[in-house]
């Protein structure tokens, strides 16, 4: 079946074909003298001959597509489904299309992700993710955008000086965190470190080790390095809870290790909070619905992609305005999971777990 084109609007709507494409392209309000009956005729024709514009031929007129690149972290965790989202919400209500890109916490695809994001028609670019801190392949590719004068946003733990930035690290909070936990007489805190890259979560290890260290209290066996899954977490979990002189409390860097945290404990028979406080990262929609409801540090990621969208777009519209850096400030939110730290028996052999 062929495909209808705009000469054949033109013809049922009897108006020349670049009146059809002036109404298209948005031009007949106040640009080109269009009358309305005019515009209701090249509609009406539109919808009966179901007339499909092609966004190829648009993009190249235009200079525009109407699309805009994302690449985030990790699509199976909630809290990167969670800044898509917010992105999506935004970029459709202004009439634009998602292209969206997981890396799965792999650096390497991650490069090869961005180089071809590089080399689409997009009119713009959100980096939810780190990985370009990490890569001197990515920073290269990622400078030549910014030459372009590109339209990117970053939405780093630190400032970036040459792009757009949503700046959002757990710093801050993870002292908070820690402070909680001391003041409910908590001395043996371990760590959940589980993450592809160790530079990742500086913003939760560093102020981790800098407040034991402060009190006399840091033990670097209690810091489990793995990776960012709940099984990564449910492993690191029973290691350090079979300990002779295990913790009384867990952070986990993000609620999936802290999910895993919670299953391990119970197949050792620990009762959260009364035997272990557990926080968490990130407050995922599953978070306030656990048994016990999690103690975890919100960034609001779906605000957050709002945010991200809103200040891309705005670049989009207005190439030449000023650099945009925002700060978001996490916080810690305080449910069931924490509590005051147990007085622990002598150490006793530690025991094999009954698996799920």
């Amino acid at each position: 079946m062929r495909r209808t084109t705009q000469s054949d609007v033109a013809r049922a709507a009897g108006v020349s074909r670049a009146t059809v494409s002036y109404i298209l392209n948005g031009q007949d309000h106040g640009r080109i003298p269009i009358s309305e009956e005019t515009r209701l005729r090249v509609e009406k024709a539109i919808e009966e001959l179901q007339y499909e514009p092609d966004a190829r031929a648009q993009a190249l007129s235009s200079g525009e597509t109407h699309t805009i690149g994302l690449i985030i972290a990790d699509l199976r965790n909630p809290h990167f489904s969670e800044y898509a989202a917010g992105i999506e919400q935004e970029a459709h209500s202004a009439g634009y299309h998602v292209l969206l890109s997981s890396i799965e916490l792999n650096v390497d695809y991650a490069v090869s992700i961005l180089k071809g994001l590089a080399r689409r028609r997009i009119d713009g670019l959100i980096l939810a993710t780190s990985f370009v801190g990490v890569s001197e392949e990515a920073q290269k590719t990622l400078a030549e955008l910014r030459n372009r004068k590109f339209p990117i946003v970053e939405v780093p733990v630190a400032d970036i000086e040459e792009v757009d930035c949503l700046i959002s690290n757990y710093q801050d909070a993870t002292k908070e965190v820690m402070l909680h936990l001391l003041s409910l007489q908590h001395r043996r805190i371990g760590l959940i470190y589980g993450c592809a890259a160790p530079e990742l979560a500086d913003d939760r290890l560093l102020p981790y080790q800098e407040t034991l260290l402060d009190a006399g209290l840091f033990d670097p066996n209690l810091v489990a390095h793995c990776g960012p899954t709940t099984e990564d977490g449910y492993q690191a979990a029973l290691q350090l809870l079979q300990l002779p002189s295990r913790p009384t409390a867990l952070v986990a860097i993000n609620d999936l290790l802290a999910i895993g945290v919670l299953r391990a404990a119970a197949d050792l028979g620990l009762r959260v909070p009364a035997d272990l406080s557990l926080v968490g990262y990130d407050d995922i929609p599953i978070a306030q619905y656990l048994a016990p409801r999690l103690t975890t540090v919100s960034k609001d990621a779906f605000h957050l992609g709002q945010e991200a969208a809103r200040v891309l777009l705005a670049r989009i519209q207005d190439p030449d305005r000023p650099r945009q850096s925002k700060v978001s400030h996490p916080r810690l939110i305080i449910r069931e999971s924490t509590g005051p730290a147990p007085a622990l028996p002598a150490p006793q052999e530690a025991k094999t777990p009954e698996r799920r």
